[in-house]
């Protein structure tokens, strides 16, 4: 059955029922999706803002009997919070704390609520997608600012008895890293692409799969060689490449992020290359069951499945590790061999510290001086 759905805003909701979409969104809020589709945001973040939008319709008219309001008052965006952070104890004594029931009612009725409380980190995504689709209708983003909001927002973190939940349960070392690429023989083409895509997503500061997945020949830039001494001051020559990664999720192509892979990673890449015979185009592409090599690149689904596909080879748990941890890892690295967090986050390219020193395991804290100024 043909879809009613403006073909390319399809991809943005596709957990959603289409009729479901098209009863709740107004022609402005479809043209705000089609903005997105036009617009710079990544492919990923605009998936994550159209399902956002069609959650954030479906409560406003459970909890309100009205159409989402643009912008929105303050006070809603407090009640939305309310209604999505609290103490599942507290709810159990009383029932009419967090989302009163006939709302949760019509949210599940809907298919459109699977879980409370929300996840601190969910309130705050749909939060964030609402301000930047409030924004980009060219309308005010005070109310997102309020002081009230905050306090609200704070008080629900605190409420939330859950762990924070990590992307990938075990971060990718270096000594892990190197269990997953032993089972890499460089002499297939299979071998030796795993082993160049694991170690430059890994030594490019822990790049995320679509980061990867994306990478072609044309990205890549021959430096000269790097002279490295050891400790004994001897020399040694080690390949160099800039890696031009274009947008990413916390720069935009215009800014030319990049970053310089050397030694072991740059000599896997190349390796792969010559192997391949791949001289533009696509660096990371499919391989059928009888060895040929594809002409597309990988999916960033492929790519995560490389990684758990090496780690059950290796005799490790797949569940455990998924291509976060090679982000995760790269940082824990950086900590037990004490590099300055400044320059671990120009190679990875994050821009908050305090996302950088959260993906820091506390493993590794603890094995590093900070744990012992008074030993």
């Amino acid at each position: 059955m043909e879809s009613d759905l403006p073909a390319e805003l399809v991809e943005l909701v596709p957990e959603v029922r289409e009729e479901a979409v098209l009863a709740l969104l107004s022609p402005a809020e479809l043209e705000t999706l089609r903005h997105l589709v036009r617009s710079s945001v990544p492919h990923n973040t605009k998936k994550a803002y159209g399902k956002d939008l069609v959650y954030l319709e479906a409560w406003a008219r459970a909890a309100t009997g009205e159409a989402l309001p643009w912008p929105p008052p303050a006070g809603l965006l407090v009640k939305f919070v309310l209604h999505h952070l609290f103490d599942p104890v507290e709810r159990a004594r009383e029932p009419g704390h967090g989302m009163p029931a006939e709302v949760e009612g019509e949210l599940r009725a809907r298919g459109a609520l699977r879980a409370l409380p929300h996840r601190p980190a969910t309130v705050e995504r749909r939060l964030a997608a609402w301000k930047y689709l409030t924004g980009l209708r060219g309308l005010p983003v005070e109310a997102f600012a309020e002081e009230a909001l905050r306090r609200t927002l704070r008080a629900g973190r605190r409420a939330d008895p859950r762990p924070k939940r990590k992307k990938s349960a075990r971060a990718v070392d270096r000594e892990l890293l190197e269990r997953l690429t032993a089972t890499c023989s460089p002499y297939s083409l299979r071998g030796a692409r795993d082993r160049a895509l694991l170690e430059l997503a890994w030594a490019s500061g822990g790049r995320r799969r679509s980061e990867v997945a994306r990478l072609a020949v044309e990205d890549l830039e021959t430096l000269p060689d790097q002279e490295v001494r050891d400790g004994q001051g001897r020399g040694q020559q080690l390949t160099a490449l800039r890696v031009h990664l274009g947008r990413t999720k916390t720069t935009i192509a215009a800014e030319d992020a990049g970053v310089l892979v050397v030694g072991r990673p740059a000599d896997s890449l190349e390796a792969w290359l010559r192997l391949a015979g791949i001289e533009g185009g696509p660096i990371f592409r499919s391989i059928d069951r009888q060895g040929r090599l594809g002409e597309r690149a990988l999916t960033p689904e492929t790519v995560n499945r490389i990684l758990k596909a090496r780690a059950q080879a290796a005799g490790l748990d797949p569940a455990e590790i998924s291509a976060h941890g090679l982000r995760s890892g790269y940082l824990t690295q950086a900590c037990h061999d004490n590099v300055p967090l400044a320059a671990a986050m120009a190679q990875s390219k994050h821009r908050s510290v305090k996302t950088a020193i959260g993906y820091y395991d506390q493993a590794a804290v603890a094995g590093s001086r900070a744990a012992r100024l008074l030993e």
